[in-house]
C-alpha cells in the first residue's frame, strides 16, 4: 500500500471519531460523516476506500506509537 496524504479535514474527523470510541461515546452521526469522506476521499483520489480507511486509522490511531 502507498503512502496517501490525507487532507487535516479528514486526519481532523478521525480524530473526533477515535476520541469518542475511546469514551464509548461514537455516534451514528460521527460515524457517518467519516465513512462519507473516506468515501469521497478515495473516489477522488482514485484509490481503495479499504486503503483509506486503514491508512487514516493508522495514522490516527498510531501516531503515537511512531513518535
Amino acid at each position: 500500500m502507498a503512502t496517501i496524504e490525507f487532507p487535516d479535514d479528514l486526519i481532523a474527523l478521525e480524530r473526533s471519531a477515535w476520541a469518542e470510541i475511546q469514551r464509548g461515546e461514537l455516534t451514528v452521526d460521527t460515524a457517518r460523516a467519516v465513512h462519507e469522506a473516506v468515501t469521497a476521499f478515495a473516489e477522488q483520489a482514485g484509490v481503495s476506500r479499504y486503503d483509506v480507511e486503514m491508512g487514516l486509522k493508522k495514522a490516527v490511531r498510531h501516531s503515537e506509537a511512531a513518535a
